[in-house]
């Protein structure tokens, strides 16, 4: 699923991050709990999470890990968006809660990792 088509679904805001019609991902996974995500070994996954803080974007640096999506109203602090920009992260934003947001994607073809 390209990431045009993830904002347009999830009504989300572009905070941070380079992308043009081809950068896609090809699944999604969804945690607050950043232990979890440090064990996926899966690359080109949209991570959608509640967290909003430093550490998410330092985890998904570790994790390989492209494309986040915060939910639940959640905003990017400005060290986030900082550090988002310096390694390529793209972040986004969305109303959404984190079970809409992956039923949503789910429902439109965007397969879960697990």
């Amino acid at each position: 699923m390209n990431i045009k088509e993830i904002i347009k679904l999830t009504g989300a805001r572009v905070v941070t991050g380079d992308f043009d019609e081809e950068t896609e991902v090809e699944k999604a996974f969804s945690s607050d709990l950043m232990s979890d995500v440090l064990t996926l070994d899966d690359h080109r996954i949209l991570l959608i999470t509640g967290l909003a803080n430093v550490q998410l974007i330092r985890t998904v640096e570790m994790a390989d890990i492209p494309v986040v999506l915060l939910s639940r109203n959640k905003t990017a602090t400005p060290e986030m968006i900082e550090l988002a920009k310096e390694i390529g992260i793209i972040l986004l934003e969305t109303p959404f809660s984190m079970f809409r947001a992956s039923g949503v994607l789910y429902q439109n073809g965007l397969d879960p990792l697990y």
